[in-house]
C-alpha cells in the first residue's frame, strides 16, 4: 500500500511540474486590457519582440520584452509587477510612486531608477548605480543593498 501510495504521489509530482512552467507566445492583444492600455501609455513607440504567457500551477503572468530589451511583467490581471529598462533609458517616472522618486533623488541625486518591482509586501528599485533600495507599502525606505 506504500508503495502505490508513493507511486501515485511522485506521478502527481511529476504532472504538477510539468504544469508548473507553462510558457507560451501570444499576441499583445491577448494580454488583459489593463496590460495594454499600460504599454500604450508607457511604451508606445517601443516596437514588441515579444509577448508570453507563464501559466504557473496556481497563477498565470503576462511577460512583454520589446527589441530594446526594455522588459515588463504583469500579474493575471493585467497590473505591472515590475519593469526593467535597459540601455541606459530610464523608467517611465509617472509609475513609480513620488515618496520612492523623493528618496532616491535625495541619497543618490546622480543616479536613474532602472527598474522597478512590487508585490504584496512593497516596492524595490534598482538604480543606474547599482544601488537597490526596497520600501515598504507605506513607501518607508527598509533596505539598501549593493
Amino acid at each position: 500500500m506504500k508503495k502505490l501510495i508513493l507511486l501515485l504521489f511522485g506521478a502527481f509530482a511529476i504532472h504538477s511540474a510539468a504544469l508548473a512552467d507553462n510558457d507560451k507566445a501570444i499576441p499583445v492583444n491577448q494580454l488583459p486590457q489593463p496590460a495594454q492600455q499600460f504599454i500604450q501609455t508607457y511604451f508606445g513607440d517601443q516596437k514588441t519582440a515579444l509577448a508570453k504567457q507563464e501559466t504557473g500551477l496556481f497563477e498565470k503572468s503576462y511577460e512583454v520584452v520589446f527589441a530594446n530589451g526594455d522588459k515588463i511583467e504583469f500579474d493575471r490581471n493585467g497590473q505591472w509587477t515590475e519593469v526593467q529598462c535597459r540601455n541606459g533609458r530610464t523608467g517611465p517616472a509617472e509609475i513609480v510612486p513620488e515618496a520612492i522618486r523623493s528618496c532616491a533623488a535625495e541619497y543618490y541625486p546622480d543616479a536613474m531608477i532602472r527598474s522597478i518591482e512590487r508585490d504584496r509586501n512593497g516596492y524595490e528599485i534598482n538604480l543606474s548605480n547599482r544601488m537597490e533600495l526596497s520600501f515598504d507599502l507605506q513607501f518607508n525606505l527598509i533596505d539598501i543593498d549593493d
